[in-house]
């Protein structure tokens, strides 16, 4: 039996105000045809299909158009819900979906035998726990008064609660069978990129790798951008696309597991890059000769960010930038992202973030910081910082 991990689609992402949904398309173009090609019998999707938990019109109809392509093949789906989708919006069409050979787990289920899904072919069996993104109401008891470190740590040990009855729930009703464990969170040593929210259950709270027991096979994660080997047998696939511009020089993929019996092996398929991003950085004019330069060619238009370092303030400098965003052309680049930094300011010159940064380029974080910064807080910074990531979390932004 062959099995293929993928994780955070994010449907519906922009990058700076770039639609992603091609690179999603060119994606799903070359997942069916490596579905296809690997004789693959199970797809699991580790959580994050959706990059809002209120996708549009537009991410649904790509969502389901994926799916629908799926049915021409004689492949399983088992999608998981992550930390930006809506468990109801996923669970919406679950009745129906399941008469399509397709598994969807919203949300954590009050009964934890509704995570197991028994898969049979070729005379190969797996048992699959398909475990979503647990929220603090799954793994924990809040109560009043309590502190944020109190909260942390009673967030990892419900997490390693969870797991160990996962492990038990398998060892008592599927002993002998290969076990393949789906999980949506942040484990302690993965590496954390810009595209990913700052929230506490997701990175604060991140917990060691040994959490899921020596019982799974193979734990197929979501929530990490980046691809990562936990230990021989937990493994991040990682995005298939680039979400921001720290991702760049990364090489994507999917893991294709092999079953025979008990017994697992991973191979690493790389993905296709359908689109560069680039960053460019130096004077204005170094930064010029570069995007003047630029000539490789890819599927889509390629985005650049460009960091501009000046020694000293200088209004000029600020108008000959603003010239270059509005007047530059390159039908295979597109600069998306710009920033201003002079070595030498002038004092009160530059209170803010630079001017040219749009709001949507700043994490609420970022936010916080600057203003914190900016009202002069030196005490208590960091506890302010762990009260506003806990509002970040419960308004899911």
């Amino acid at each position: 039996m062959k099995i293929l991990h993928t994780a955070d689609w994010h449907i519906g992402k922009q990058l700076h105000k770039v639609d992603l949904s091609e690179d999603l398309e060119l994606f799903f173009d070359w997942l069916l045809d490596t579905i296809a090609k690997e004789d693959i019998d199970l797809l699991l999707v580790s959580g994050d299909v959706f990059d809002q938990a209120n996708p549009s019109q537009a991410s649904l109809k790509q969502y389901y158009g994926f799916l629908k392509r799926m049915l021409g093949t004689d492949c399983k789906i088992i999608l998981t819900g992550g930390n930006h989708d809506s468990a109801s919006v996923l669970n919406a069409p679950k009745d129906i979906l399941g008469f399509l050979n397709i598994d969807v787990i919203g949300g954590a289920p009050e009964d934890i035998n509704d995570l197991f899904i028994k898969y049979t072919k070729k005379d190969e069996q797996v048992v699959i726990a398909a475990v979503p993104f647990l929220r603090d109401k799954d793994i924990r008891n809040a109560a009043a008064g309590e502190s944020y470190a109190d909260k942390i740590e009673q967030i990892r040990e419900g997490i390693k609660s969870y797991f160990s009855n996962i492990n038990t729930h398998y060892h008592q009703q599927h002993p002998g069978i290969c076990f393949i464990v789906m999980g949506h969170l942040y484990v302690q040593g993965a590496q954390v990129s810009e595209s990913m929210r700052d929230i506490q259950i997701g990175n604060q709270a991140g917990v060691s790798g040994t959490v899921f027991g020596d019982a799974p096979h193979y734990v197929a994660l979501g929530h990490i951008h980046k691809p990562y080997a936990v230990s021989k047998n937990v493994h991040y696939s990682g995005s298939p696309i680039c979400l921001s511009f720290s991702e760049k020089e990364e090489v994507k993929q999917v893991n294709i597991i092999s079953v025979s019996g008990q017994h697992v092996e991973v191979d690493i398929v790389p993905i296709p890059k359908f689109r560069n991003l680039i960053t460019f950085q130096g004077t204005l004019e170094d930064v010029k000769t570069l995007l003047y330069a630029y000539s490789p060619i890819t599927n889509l238009v390629s985005l650049a960010e460009i960091i501009i370092n000046e020694p000293d303030e200088n209004i000029q400098i600020r108008r000959d930038l603003d010239d270059l965003l509005e007047n530059y052309e390159n039908a295979h680049l597109k600069i998306v992202k710009s920033k201003l930094n002079f070595l030498n300011k002038i004092r009160g010159a530059s209170e803010a973030f630079e001017p040219g940064i749009s709001v949507a380029d700043v994490t609420p974080m970022e936010m916080f910081e600057k203003r914190l910064e900016l009202d002069g807080h030196q005490e208590n910074t960091e506890e302010l910082k762990n009260a506003f990531r806990q509002i970040l979390e419960e308004l899911n932004l």
